[in-house]
């Protein structure tokens, strides 16, 4: 059974930004942002798009055993002398913790982080300092 639902011009800007062009509805973002799982297979209304999530760069680690979703890696920038930390998804995905944006892959969130381009495989390690360049080769 669908339900409407009504939100004022701010949150709807929200759920526009959060969304990815020609592929999302308002719906699938909130179900993303709630941390549920997307409604394909799942008595979807008929007639309704359903979206699956894309995969992130880390899945394939995760399938191989050598990532978990929900371990955290740092990135220890010794020049700087600070440290990032980003939680893997299930989805392979990063999410960063100092502001929770998601990306898709290591290199993307470490650019996000500094600002500039950076090669994450080889900035991100596990708490053994195990990079993720060496989990992938």
């Amino acid at each position: 059974m669908d339900r409407e639902i009504q939100v004022d011009e701010e949150v709807y800007a929200q759920l526009q930004e959060r969304a990815e062009p020609f592929v999302d509805s308002p719906n699938s973002v909130l179900r993303r942002l709630l941390g549920l799982p997307d409604s394909e297979g799942n008595g979807a209304p008929k007639g309704k798009r359903v979206v699956r999530l894309k995969r992130g760069a880390l899945r394939p680690l995760i399938e191989d055993g050598k990532l978990t979703e929900g371990q955290s890696l740092v990135w220890k920038r010794r020049n700087h002398g600070d440290a990032f930390h980003a939680t893997v998804l299930a989805d392979g995905r990063l999410e960063l913790d100092h502001d929770g944006s998601r990306h898709g892959t290591p290199s993307a969130a470490a650019t996000g982080v500094a600002g500039y381009p950076v090669n994450g495989w080889t900035v991100w390690e596990t708490e053994d300092g195990t990079t993720l360049s060496t989990l992938r080769s």
